[in-house]
């Protein structure tokens, strides 16, 4: 985001500390908690990653960051870069800035926005408690419920509803010896299990070493350092295909670099903190030439028909039905006027699955031959642990410059075969339909809705259907 003036006074922050030329006001959303007597109404807000911010110097609007560049006598290197530099609140921003909207219950995500000083691409939010700290979910013999509209998403898009282990006032205080954080309330902390170099902060400094600006996206670049954690995917999609996935890592909320990161190349990528393939229920890829792709797709002809709402509840279940229990399982229903819809019984290494357990893990990977290594680095014990700390939510909307969303809606590899290679068949988007830079300019007012959401006990945030059809 551009300055707009020019102010003599620079006042230097000590470190990623907030702004104060914009007021941060969180828009607010209702969720439900529910209970064996029901569920009940509540409100919080919902604050934006800092890396959508505008950042800028202390007490000045010069700006420390502009498109995919660090200013280089602003920011020569992590600590005086940390030391001039803040990131700012947002208020009106939000909708003409982002293309966030919220309104009741619902939360809408518009891809491209063009604002007074920028144009942005897609968003990344979090869900808070009160204004400084996120809210931690703890999610063991739990189920959580949301509906989704993804009727204007097409391929190479994905709307993603998600969990990460997050610290939960966004890292101020155990990175306090570093800097002076602007906190959660400005949407810091962020980490996932692709250990993202794309963070313009990590742990209160600026990630400007090695810093690369990208040849495709005029608003990211990529530093030295990754920003790693467990992440617990309910529901990446388009229209034309959706998975959910169980990610582990044995470090959390951890700064890494080089092979910590899986990063030098498709060699380390298994030899990093983080399991980054996941084991997931992706429809097609369990398709067997296609007994199972009708499962969900845009048209009256799937199961699940993306040009509708659907409502999706995952269930976290314990093994021996207890809180404190070790979780044995992660499963994902629909519901979607008036019908319940499982997973069909998906064949995997011979064996039958419809939900993500250890077994079904080691089975999956025994029929890719990927190297996915979740069962490693932790299998469901790192997603125990995680909702045992607490995760926090997020929801985000997102191109991918990198690998143009193939992994998710397309073949993938895209020298694969998809009968004979297993899992390479994602879904039916053409090896070109991912593009980047095409979708920004042809496809710019495509959004996602996400509403309704409630958390309980099992069997408490939405009525199964006596038709319930596989």
């Amino acid at each position: 985001m551009k300055g707009v003036a020019f102010l003599s006074c620079v006042t230097l922050a000590n470190g990623q500390a907030a702004g104060t030329i914009t007021e941060e006001k969180h828009p607010q959303i209702d969720y439900h908690v529910c209970g064996q007597s029901g569920c009940k109404k509540q409100t919080t807000g919902l604050t934006i990653d800092s890396n959508w911010r505008w950042t800028h110097v202390a007490g000045d609007t010069k700006n420390c960051y502009t498109g995919n560049l660090w200013d280089e006598q602003l920011c020569p290197d992590e600590a005086t870069c940390s030391k001039n530099c803040v990131i700012e609140g947002a208020d009106k921003e939000y909708e003409g800035t982002y293309g966030v909207k919220t309104n009741a219950d619902e939360l809408s995500l518009q891809f491209v926005t063009v604002g007074p000083y920028t144009t942005n691409i897609g968003s990344r939010l979090y869900m808070m408690n009160g204004e400084d700290k996120y809210k931690m979910f703890h999610l063991k013999n739990r189920e959580f419920t949301f509906t989704v509209d993804d009727s204007e998403v097409d391929c190479g898009l994905n709307g993603a509803l998600y969990f990460v282990q997050m610290q939960e006032d966004g890292g101020v205080s155990k990175y306090k010896k570093y800097n002076k954080m602007a906190g959660a309330k400005y949407g810091t902390g962020y980490c996932d299990a692709q250990c993202p170099h794309d963070m313009k902060w990590i742990h209160g400094r600026a990630n400007v070493v090695d810093w690369v600006p990208s040849d495709s996206d005029d608003n990211a670049g990529l530093g030295k350092y990754g920003t790693c954690c467990t992440e617990i995917d309910l529901w990446e999609a388009n229209k034309n295909a959706m998975a959910f996935t169980m990610h582990a890592c044995d470090h959390q909320d951890y700064r890494c670099s080089g092979i910590d990161c899986g990063d030098n190349g498709p060699e380390s990528r298994f030899k990093g903190v983080c399991d980054k393939n996941g084991c997931d229920i992706q429809h097609n890829r369990f398709s067997e030439g296609g007994a199972s792709q009708t499962f969900y797709g845009a048209g009256d002809q799937f199961k699940i028909n993306a040009n509708e709402k659907v409502t999706v509840t995952t269930q976290f279940i314990t093994v021996d039905g207890t809180d404190s229990g070790k979780l044995s399982e992660v499963k994902q229903f629909y519901t979607q006027n008036g019908k319940t819809f499982d997973h069909p019984m998906y064949s995997i290494n011979g064996n039958k699955h419809n939900s993500i357990t250890n077994d079904m893990c080691k089975d999956w990977v025994a029929d890719t031959k990927d190297g996915t290594n979740f069962l490693e680095k932790g299998g469901l014990q790192a997603v125990d642990d995680a909702f045992t700390e607490g995760a926090v939510l997020v929801m985000s909307f997102w191109d991918d410059h990198y690998a143009n969303m193939l992994w998710l809606d397309s073949l993938y590899p895209i020298d694969k075969d998809p009968i004979k290679d297993v899992g390479s068949y994602r879904g039916p988007c053409s090896a070109t339909s991912g593009n980047a830079q095409d979708l920004e300019k042809n496809v710019p007012n495509s959004t996602v809705r996400f509403s309704g959401i409630k958390w309980g006990p099992l069997g408490s945030t939405v009525a199964r259907s006596d038709d319930i059809t596989v």
